[in-house]
Formats: C-alpha cells, structure tokens, sequence
C-alpha cells in the first residue's frame, strides 16, 4: 500500500493564473508559500520559508478565480506528482506541484462562506455540528472536491501548438 496525500497551510504568493481549455476546462496555478520558525543556538528566531506550486482544476479552479488573491491564507490538501518537460534550449527540467483536491479559505473575519460542492449547496455534517458559534476561527470558503471523474488534467487535452497539458513548464 502506498499514500500521495499532502496538507499545507499557507499564504499565495502571487494571483492566481487561470486558463480555460477545451470544453471551458479551467485550471489555476499559484505558488503557495509555507514558514517554519524556530530559534537556534545563539538564540536567533529563524524563519524558513518553502514555495509549492499548486494546481487547481475544473470547478476548484473557478472557484479560486472567484474568492483567492495573493497574500490569502489557504488550507490545500491534494497530491504530489512530478513531471518533466523539454525547454526552448532542449534542456530536461522537473517540476514538483500539488494537485490539490480540497481547498479551504482560511479568513480572519467572522463572516465565512462556504463551497461544498454539492449542487443543492448542502453543507458538510462537520460543518453543521460546528458551526461558527464556537470561540475558535474555522475555515472559511471551503471546496472539498471528491469526484474522481472530474478530478486532474483533462485527458489527453492538448494546448492547441501539438503539446500535452502535462508537459507545459506551469
């Protein structure tokens, strides 16, 4: 057995880039940027910061389109996959991205919206149990995305120059 699940908190270090493709198939691309702080020996606070590159799909996408911005915080929960691509000089390069099938606004405010992904914009059990009348700041726009059928890149989609949309550097 074997598992490809990632979480991660943190904040969008650029707008989302959307494109739409074939049969108004949206995808979004950002970084996202992650921090750990910690003190060392001599009693320095250091911060480390790692970039992901995440990747949004379909109905995801759209919504990101609609309610992120760069400096939002996120909560993403998706999969890690690598891939190459040949670049203008003939060289290999890899990217890492996490292909993120959930997706929570995390907002400072107490007034939250939320994206379930039901048709009948029903709400998650979890959501109504907790509710927001609690003291703790739950997330805020949500979009969980389980359909596996509507789930990563369209197959076989081409960009429309010859190339496969796994094999574009973004």
């Amino acid at each position: 057995m074997s598992i490809n699940k990632v979480i991660l908190v943190g904040n969008i270090g650029k707008d989302p880039v959307i494109r739409y493709f074939d049969k108004g198939v949206a995808k979004a691309t950002f970084p996202l940027a992650t921090s750990e702080t910690y003190t060392n020996q001599q009693g320095e606070t250091i911060t480390s910061t790692e970039w992901h590159n995440i990747v949004l799909w379909r109905a995801l996408a759209e919504v990101a389109e609609k309610t992120v911005k760069k400096g939002t915080q996120l909560y993403i929960v998706g999969k890690i996959k690598t891939r190459s691509y040949v670049d203008k000089d003939g060289n290999n390069k890899y990217i890492t991205e996490i292909l993120a099938d959930t997706m929570l606004v995390l907002e400072k405010k107490q007034a939250q919206t939320s994206y379930s992904g039901k048709p009948d914009g029903s709400r998650d059990d979890h959501q109504e149990k907790n509710g927001s009348s609690s003291g703790v700041n739950e997330p805020g726009a949500a979009y969980n995305h389980q359909d596996e059928s509507i789930s990563g890149p369209p197959p076989g989609n081409a960009t429309g120059n010859g190339q496969n949309e796994d094999d574009l550097p973004f």
